[in-house]
Protein backbone atom coordinates (compact mmCIF):
# COMPACT_ATOMS: atom_id res chain seq x y z
CA UNK A 1 0.00 0.00 0.00
CA UNK A 2 1.64 3.11 -0.93
CA UNK A 3 2.11 5.77 1.74
CA UNK A 4 1.42 3.57 4.31
CA UNK A 5 5.19 4.37 6.03
CA UNK A 6 3.99 8.20 6.05
CA UNK A 7 0.90 6.99 8.43
CA UNK A 8 1.84 7.27 12.23
CA UNK A 9 -1.03 4.84 13.17
CA UNK A 10 0.12 2.10 10.83
CA UNK A 11 3.47 0.04 10.96
CA UNK A 12 5.63 -1.03 8.57
CA UNK A 13 3.27 -4.18 7.57
CA UNK A 14 0.33 -2.42 7.58
CA UNK A 15 -1.39 -3.19 10.85
CA UNK A 16 -2.87 -0.28 12.87
CA UNK A 17 -1.53 0.83 16.33
CA UNK A 18 -1.50 2.89 18.91
CA UNK A 19 1.31 5.92 18.23
CA UNK A 20 3.91 5.52 21.08
CA UNK A 21 4.28 9.23 22.91
CA UNK A 22 6.23 8.37 25.29
CA UNK A 23 9.45 9.75 24.40
CA UNK A 24 8.03 13.06 23.67
CA UNK A 25 8.04 16.32 25.58
CA UNK A 26 5.22 17.17 27.61
CA UNK A 27 3.91 20.71 26.26
CA UNK A 28 0.87 22.84 26.23
CA UNK A 29 -0.93 22.29 23.13
CA UNK A 30 -4.38 23.75 21.91
CA UNK A 31 -6.43 22.86 18.57
CA UNK A 32 -9.62 25.02 17.44
CA UNK A 33 -12.32 23.28 15.31
CA UNK A 34 -15.42 24.09 14.11
CA UNK A 35 -18.93 22.67 12.25
CA UNK A 36 -22.12 24.08 11.21
CA UNK A 37 -25.41 22.96 10.85
CA UNK A 38 -27.73 24.85 8.28
CA UNK A 39 -31.36 25.09 8.72
CA UNK A 40 -34.35 27.03 7.80
CA UNK A 41 -34.53 30.70 9.02
CA UNK A 42 -37.30 29.78 10.72
CA UNK A 43 -35.55 27.33 12.59
CA UNK A 44 -32.55 29.45 13.69
CA UNK A 45 -34.83 31.43 15.20
CA UNK A 46 -36.41 28.77 17.55
CA UNK A 47 -33.30 27.33 18.81
CA UNK A 48 -34.00 28.61 22.45
CA UNK A 49 -37.38 27.27 22.44
CA UNK A 50 -37.58 24.00 20.82
CA UNK A 51 -40.09 20.92 22.02
CA UNK A 52 -36.99 19.53 23.39
CA UNK A 53 -35.81 22.88 25.06
CA UNK A 54 -32.82 25.12 24.74
CA UNK A 55 -30.85 23.66 21.65
CA UNK A 56 -27.86 25.98 22.10
CA UNK A 57 -26.94 25.23 26.07
CA UNK A 58 -27.53 21.46 25.01
CA UNK A 59 -25.11 21.56 22.35
CA UNK A 60 -22.45 23.45 24.33
CA UNK A 61 -22.75 20.84 27.13
CA UNK A 62 -22.84 18.23 24.37
CA UNK A 63 -19.93 19.01 22.80
CA UNK A 64 -18.31 19.53 25.98
CA UNK A 65 -18.79 15.90 27.64
CA UNK A 66 -18.04 14.74 23.96
CA UNK A 67 -14.30 16.14 24.34
CA UNK A 68 -13.71 14.47 27.48
CA UNK A 69 -14.39 11.01 26.24
CA UNK A 70 -12.49 11.30 22.45
CA UNK A 71 -10.77 8.41 23.55
CA UNK A 72 -13.39 6.03 24.09
CA UNK A 73 -15.01 7.29 20.62
CA UNK A 74 -11.79 6.86 18.25
CA UNK A 75 -9.75 3.82 18.79
CA UNK A 76 -6.45 4.98 18.87
CA UNK A 77 -6.73 8.27 20.61
CA UNK A 78 -4.52 8.81 23.84
CA UNK A 79 -6.34 9.75 26.95
CA UNK A 80 -6.11 13.25 27.57
CA UNK A 81 -5.82 15.12 30.46
CA UNK A 82 -7.95 18.26 29.38
CA UNK A 83 -7.27 21.34 31.12
CA UNK A 84 -9.99 23.39 28.78
CA UNK A 85 -12.22 22.78 26.88
CA UNK A 86 -14.99 25.97 25.10
CA UNK A 87 -17.61 25.33 22.64
CA UNK A 88 -19.33 28.42 21.51
CA UNK A 89 -22.63 28.69 18.73
CA UNK A 90 -23.09 31.63 17.14
CA UNK A 91 -26.63 31.81 15.49
CA UNK A 92 -26.47 32.77 11.98
CA UNK A 93 -29.57 33.89 9.65
CA UNK A 94 -30.07 30.40 8.47
CA UNK A 95 -27.03 28.24 10.42
CA UNK A 96 -25.49 27.47 13.70
CA UNK A 97 -21.75 28.08 13.54
CA UNK A 98 -19.71 25.92 16.16
CA UNK A 99 -16.45 26.29 17.14
CA UNK A 100 -14.59 24.15 20.04
CA UNK A 101 -11.35 24.79 21.11
CA UNK A 102 -9.48 22.10 23.68
CA UNK A 103 -6.36 22.62 25.57
CA UNK A 104 -4.12 20.19 27.47
CA UNK A 105 -0.20 20.16 28.96
CA UNK A 106 0.73 16.53 27.64
CA UNK A 107 2.62 14.37 24.86
CA UNK A 108 0.60 14.42 22.01
CA UNK A 109 -2.02 17.34 20.48
CA UNK A 110 -5.78 17.88 21.02
CA UNK A 111 -6.94 18.04 17.67
CA UNK A 112 -9.04 14.98 18.11
CA UNK A 113 -10.80 16.51 21.02
CA UNK A 114 -11.75 19.72 19.52
CA UNK A 115 -12.96 18.07 16.46
CA UNK A 116 -15.35 15.74 18.23
CA UNK A 117 -17.08 18.79 20.42
CA UNK A 118 -17.68 20.53 17.66
CA UNK A 119 -19.20 17.28 15.65
CA UNK A 120 -20.70 16.01 18.84
CA UNK A 121 -22.59 19.75 19.06
CA UNK A 122 -23.18 19.91 15.80
CA UNK A 123 -25.05 16.96 15.70
CA UNK A 124 -27.07 17.75 18.82
CA UNK A 125 -28.29 20.70 17.51
CA UNK A 126 -29.47 18.59 14.67
CA UNK A 127 -31.24 15.93 17.24
CA UNK A 128 -33.14 18.30 19.28
CA UNK A 129 -34.32 20.33 15.45
CA UNK A 130 -34.90 17.61 13.25
CA UNK A 131 -38.57 17.44 14.27
CA UNK A 132 -39.68 21.11 13.09
CA UNK A 133 -36.44 20.84 9.93
CA UNK A 134 -36.35 17.96 7.95
CA UNK A 135 -33.86 19.68 5.82
CA UNK A 136 -30.84 20.58 8.09
CA UNK A 137 -27.64 19.75 6.77
CA UNK A 138 -24.16 19.12 9.29
CA UNK A 139 -21.34 20.09 7.74
CA UNK A 140 -18.00 22.24 7.37
CA UNK A 141 -16.37 20.31 10.18
CA UNK A 142 -12.60 21.30 9.97
CA UNK A 143 -9.64 21.87 12.32
CA UNK A 144 -8.68 25.52 12.29
CA UNK A 145 -5.84 26.01 14.59
CA UNK A 146 -3.40 23.39 16.19
CA UNK A 147 -0.62 25.10 18.76
CA UNK A 148 2.08 23.94 20.47
CA UNK A 149 4.31 25.54 23.23
CA UNK A 150 7.88 24.47 23.20
CA UNK A 151 8.72 23.92 26.87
Amino acid sequence: MAGRNELSHVDAAGAVRMVDVGGKAVSRRRAVARAEVAMSPGTAQRLDSLPKGDALATAQLAGIMAAKRTSDLIPLCHPLPLSNIEVSLVVREAAVEITAAAETTAQTGVEMEALTAAAVAALTVYDMCKAIDKGMVVGDVRLLEKTKEEG
